[in-house]
């Protein structure tokens, strides 16, 4: 995906759930969602636009933002590496 500046690896649990754990490298980039979600910044910063908002927003690495399900968001990443965990919710 993204010419390899996403990198996203899966991680199922016994109790059935699932997680992504991922790289974005720096560039701006579209996501749709199926499931609601939850992004962890774990490293690094990004900007986040949420389908319908107008704004973007900044998150850094402890704080973390959500996205409805059969949506979208946008992410940016000015310089360096973000790395996210996803949580499927």
């Amino acid at each position: 995906d993204f010419d390899g500046k996403v990198v996203s690896h899966t991680l199922l649990h016994a109790d059935g759930s699932r997680q992504t754990l991922g790289l974005v490298q720096a560039g701006e980039y579209r996501f749709s969602t199926a499931a609601p979600e939850r992004m962890d910044i774990v490293a690094g910063a990004c900007r986040v636009r949420v389908a319908g908002a107008a704004d973007w927003t900044g998150y850094a690495a402890g704080e973390s933002f959500e996205v409805p399900g059969d949506s979208a968001f946008e992410i940016a990443v000015a310089d360096g590496l973000c790395e996210y965990v996803c949580s499927f919710l």
